[in-house]
């Protein structure tokens, strides 16, 4: 790999809003939402430890970097090019994304150093589990049902959605129906390179509400998994927000009447015009019409 530019796979505490984050201040983040075969561990020393074992997914992030850059990785990360005993060797690997995988360099905890591993990494992010862990009040942006209120009316959860609720859009990533159910598919959204976006609602969520969440979105069933993105709210970005993904998505396919009823009644006259005419549209790509009895949703 050509060192003068390269790319970084990153996966503790270089993420965004982590401590040691201020090194990559100057490099461009090309994917938020990376993954790579292995294990992530923590060592108890305030930072986490990446294994090649394993054949779950570890989560982070990628970013562009010079070859001054890089250096200062590898003295934070104790490796040093050609010593047998690094605290962290560094190898070149193909790691995924939502577009094609990406040649990165990563950091791999060195086999002599195996005796600090502790506990694997909850969900196997690092960011979640440090957040999940400190968690008081987190922002949440909802971009399908969860937009609809009726729903969360019935679970008895309402009180919880109710506390500064707003409207958002989540830039470069895209809406789309890629998880498949029994009775049709459910919502996703997926990190492009382009210049689409994603309308959500914004909640402020307690910990209970959260917990009501991760039930709702099946994240202990490994249907979703909880996720940070970058939220632009009335004008300013919000960094950290939460939100969930897909894990293992697949071709979209239309939706169940009734969830489509619940995103379409939560987007309306909340969400701009021009999205919520993206949502019909995203509708009508896979496929799906209201019946008649329905049709006063669109």
């Amino acid at each position: 790999m050509n060192t003068s530019k390269s790319f970084v796979f990153v996966y503790g505490t270089l993420r965004q809003g982590e401590s040691n984050h201020y090194l990559l201040k100057n490099s461009r983040r090309v994917y938020q939402q990376a993954r790579i075969r292995g294990s992530l561990y923590d060592t108890g020393k305030g930072y986490p430890a990446f294994v090649l074992e394993g054949h779950d997914y570890v989560y982070g992030e990628i970013y562009e970097i010079t070859k001054e850059t890089l250096a200062a990785l590898d003295v934070l990360e104790g490796f040093r090019q050609g010593k047998e005993l690094n605290l962290y060797d560094r190898a070149e690997m193909e790691v995924e994304t939502e577009g094609s995988p990406v040649k990165t360099w990563v950091y791999i905890l060195n086999e002599s150093h195996k005796e600090t591993l502790k506990e694997r990494v909850p969900f196997q992010d690092w960011k979640v589990d440090r957040w999940s862990k400190s968690l008081n009040e987190v922002k949440y942006f909802a971009y399908g049902s969860c937009m609809d209120t009726e729903r969360i009316t019935k679970a008895g959860m309402l009180d919880h959605f109710s506390k500064n609720v707003e409207t958002g859009k989540v830039m470069n990533y895209s809406f789309a129906y890629s998880i498949p159910r029994p009775d049709g598919a459910r919502a996703n959204i997926i990190e492009t390179t382009d210049d689409d976006y994603v309308e959500g609602i914004v909640y402020t969520l307690s910990k209970e509400a959260v917990d009501y969440l991760f039930k709702r979105e099946g994240v202990y069933s490994n249907n979703y998994r909880p996720t940070f993105v970058d939220v632009e709210i009335n004008g300013k970005i919000h960094e950290n927000v939460l939100t969930f993904t897909v894990i293992n998505k697949q071709p979209c396919s239309a939706p169940p009447e009734h969830y489509a009823t619940e995103i379409m009644r939560g987007a309306k006259g909340r969400l701009s015009d021009e999205y919520y005419r993206k949502l019909e549209e995203k509708l009508e790509a896979v496929g799906f019409q209201f019946s008649e009895n329905k049709g006063e949703v669109l």
